[in-house]
C-alpha cells in the first residue's frame, strides 16, 4: 500500500464516524486514498467497496435496533440497486465517471441548501415514498455509488432529504442499502476490476469501527442539531465536489 497504516487507520476511522452518525462520510474516502495516499482509483473504489459491506451490516444493525430501519422502503431499494450495482461495477473500469459526480455534487448541494431553507418543516413524520420510485431511486444510487465508490449513503442522502424523509429515517436507508450495494459491487470487481483485499480489510476494520460509533451517536443527539448537521455537511460536500472539479477541467 502507498498509503501508511496510521493515516489509513485516521482515514477510516473518520469516514465512519461520518457515515454512522449523518449517513455521508464515504465520499471523502476515494478521494483522499487516491491523491493524499497515491493509489490509483482503480484499487482505491473497489477497496472502499469491500470495506462498506462490514461497516453497513453494523450500522443497519444499531439503526434497526433502535427501530430506525423503515424495512418496507427498505427492500424496494436494495431490490433495485443490487443489480445497478453490478453495472457500475462494469462501468467503473471502462467509463470516466467525471459527468456523473456532477450531477452528484449539483443534487448535494441542492438538497443542503434546500433542507436548510426549510429548517424544521423539512421532515414529514410518518411519510413513506410509493416502491414505484423506489425502485428508480434505488437503482440510481447503486449504478452510482459503484461507479464513484461513495457506497449508497453520498447518493441516497440527498434524494431522501429532498422527500422530507425523518432523518433518522433517512439515515438507516442510508445504512442499509450500502449492504447489497457493496456486496454485489464488490462481487462485479473481482470479476471485471482489480480488488486489494489487504487494502480492503483495512479499510473495513477501521470504517466499522467508526460507523459504529456515529450511530450510536446519531440516537443520542437532539433531532434538530442532526438534521441541520445533515444539510450542513451537504452543503459542504456538493462545494467540495464541484470546486474539485473545476479545479480538474481542462483548460
Amino acid at each position: 500500500m502507498d498509503i501508511s497504516l496510521i493515516a489509513l487507520a485516521v482515514l477510516g476511522l473518520t469516514s465512519g464516524l461520518l457515515i454512522g452518525c449523518v449517513g455521508i462520510g464515504g465520499v471523502i474516502l476515494v478521494p483522499a486514498l487516491v491523491f493524499a495516499g497515491g493509489i490509483p482509483i482503480q484499487r482505491a473504489i473497489p477497496a472502499a467497496l469491500i470495506a462498506y459491506i462490514v461497516a453497513g451490516i453494523v450500522a443497519t444493525a444499531i439503526f434497526a435496533r433502535n427501530k430506525s430501519i423503515h424495512w418496507g422502503m427498505t427492500a424496494w431499494l436494495c431490490a433495485a440497486a443490487a443489480p445497478a450495482a453490478f453495472v457500475g461495477a462494469w462501468a467503473v473500469t471502462r467509463a470516466d465517471p467525471r459527468l456523473l459526480e456532477i450531477a452528484i455534487g449539483i443534487v448535494t448541494l441542492l438538497s443542503g441548501v434546500n433542507a436548510l431553507r426549510r429548517g424544521a418543516r423539512a421532515e414529514a413524520a410518518g411519510r413513506v415514498v410509493p416502491p414505484p420510485l423506489l425502485v428508480a431511486i434505488g437503482a440510481a444510487t447503486g449504478f452510482a455509488s459503484a461507479v464513484t465508490g461513495t457506497g449508497g449513503p453520498l447518493v441516497l442522502m440527498p434524494i431522501l432529504t429532498a422527500l422530507h424523509l425523518p432523518v433518522l429515517t433517512a439515515i438507516g436507508l442510508s445504512q442499509a442499502i450500502q449492504v447489497p450495494i457493496a456486496v454485489v459491487g464488490t462481487l462485479g470487481n473481482y470479476l471485471y476490476g482489480e480488488l486489494d483485499w489487504r487494502l480492503g480489510l483495512v479499510l473495513a476494520v477501521t470504517l466499522t469501527l467508526g460507523t459504529w460509533q456515529g450511530a450510536r451517536l446519531a440516537h443520542a443527539l437532539p433531532r434538530d442539531l442532526l438534521r441541520h448537521a445533515v444539510a450542513g455537511l451537504l452543503v459542504a460536500v456538493g462545494a467540495v465536489i464541484l470546486g474539485n472539479l473545476a479545479r480538474h477541467m481542462p483548460g
